[in-house]
């Protein structure tokens, strides 16, 4: 007999530790697609670094025994997120046959640093003694559901959403948040 989800594909929550994995994974996978020359060759460990330090960092916080460390690695995360956008771009710049395939891992970058820094913000703004330090006994607290993100400006986002940059100005009190893509 075979088993089968019974629960509808929107109930699935994605987890962080796993967002991260894969796009560290992704990032690989582009990184392989540079081609080497004389200007590429230093840009490629740089992206790749950053990249995949995202994921390691936060499985870091995720285990923080205090928070101070969980702090120290969320800011971690936050500026290695905005780092690979960096390097996203200068990839881009230097091999412009990229450009389309480097526009959606800015973009999940961009979510990542929207995510790790409304975390950043609400550590400094809540009392953190109710839940432990760990982001995903926090983002569980606040059923934060990190699923999909949208931006100002995206049409196909639904207005009834909080966006992700607005997220931690509304996270003194628990609420029900959701970022949407």
């Amino acid at each position: 007999m075979q088993m089968t989800n019974t629960k509808p594909a929107a109930s699935k929550r994605y987890d962080l530790e796993e967002r991260t994995g894969q796009f560290g994974e992704m990032i690989i996978a582009f990184a392989k697609k540079i081609p080497v020359n004389l200007v590429t060759e230093p840009l490629i460990p740089q992206l790749v670094r950053a990249g995949t330090s995202i994921g390691a960092n936060y499985c870091e916080a995720d285990d923080a025994g205090s928070k101070k460390e969980f702090r120290y690695r969320v800011s971690i995360c936050k500026r290695e997120s905005r780092e690979t956008k960096h390097w996203l771009r200068m990839v881009a710049a230097a091999a412009s046959e990229l450009k389309a395939d480097a526009r959606p891992l800015w973009q999940e970058a961009k979510e990542l640093n929207l995510i790790f820094s409304a975390i950043f913000r609400a550590n400094q703004n809540a009392s953190l003694s109710s839940f432990g330090f760990r982001p995903s006994s926090f983002l569980r607290h606040f059923d934060f559901d990190i699923r999909h993100s949208c931006f100002l400006g995206d049409p196909s986002c639904p207005k009834s959403f909080v966006l992700a940059s607005s997220v931690a100005a509304s996270w003194a009190a628990p609420t029900r948040t959701r970022i949407c893509k």
